[in-house]
């Protein structure tokens, strides 16, 4: 039996993972979904206090609450940022690391330094606007197949905008853990996601590989994002 937590992107929450937890412990595997504060059915705690550090926080206290070991850590998109601070934190208890069409942040990244140029607008219109958060771009623009659309969309909520506006500090605890994989979304197109690619591939310690659907693809293929997560 394995263990997975798995951690969602911006606006999304715990129930994104949905499909592929129920194929993973279909299997006897043990999951979590762990949703971030501020989001999902978490959204009532959303505040201007509610940064990156309490992502992090977030997923750490699961692996410590729930005294878990061996774990397969898999972030997706944003959560690129939060899984790589997590692991500064819990190292020992991580045993697999995968990138899901995930930022791959350096040393005092913030999210504003690679994400979209509407987020980067939104983010400097801020101080004139008083907006904390950062509105949920359309399903459909992050590659959801249209039956699964209004699903989605009706469940993303706004994004604590402090989450991508805290630098990420890392002493290369990620690079430790002994497995490594990258997962492209092939089907999306994302500089900053290619970006990601290009840095791991040529470091033999992390495996890239690829699926054909778009951005949000434990919704568009989850027997894919699962059949790899075994592999992980």
């Amino acid at each position: 039996m394995t263990t997975f937590v798995l951690v969602h992107g911006a606006w999304h929450g715990g129930w994104c993972w949905r499909r592929v937890a129920d194929l993973l412990v279909a299997r006897g595997h043990r999951v979590f979904t762990p949703t971030l504060t501020g989001l999902g059915e978490r959204s009532h705690l959303l505040g201007p206090t509610v940064g990156l550090d309490t992502h992090i926080a977030d997923v750490v206290n699961v692996i410590k609450w729930e005294r878990l070991a061996d774990v397969v850590l898999v972030g997706h998109s944003y959560a690129g940022f939060v899984v790589s601070g997590v692991v500064e934190q819990v190292l020992p208890q991580i045993g697999a690391l995968v990138f899901l069409d995930a930022f791959m942040p350096d040393d005092g990244t913030t999210g504003l330094d690679v994400t979209s140029q509407g987020v980067r607008d939104a983010i400097a219109a801020a101080p004139q606007t008083g907006e904390i958060t950062l509105k949920p771009y359309a399903a459909a623009a992050l590659g959801v197949p249209a039956v699964d659309c209004p699903w989605v969309d009706s469940l993303c909520t706004p994004h604590p905008m402090k989450t991508y506006t805290d630098r990420l500090v890392l002493t290369g605890a990620r690079e430790r853990v002994a497995r490594k994989t990258y997962v492209r979304a092939r089907g999306f197109a994302s500089t900053a996601f290619d970006a990601a690619v290009a840095k791991v591939a040529a470091d033999p310690t992390w495996r890239v590989l690829d699926l054909a659907c778009g951005h949000d693809a434990m919704v568009a293929d989850p027997e894919g994002v699962a059949g790899l997560l075994l592999e992980a």
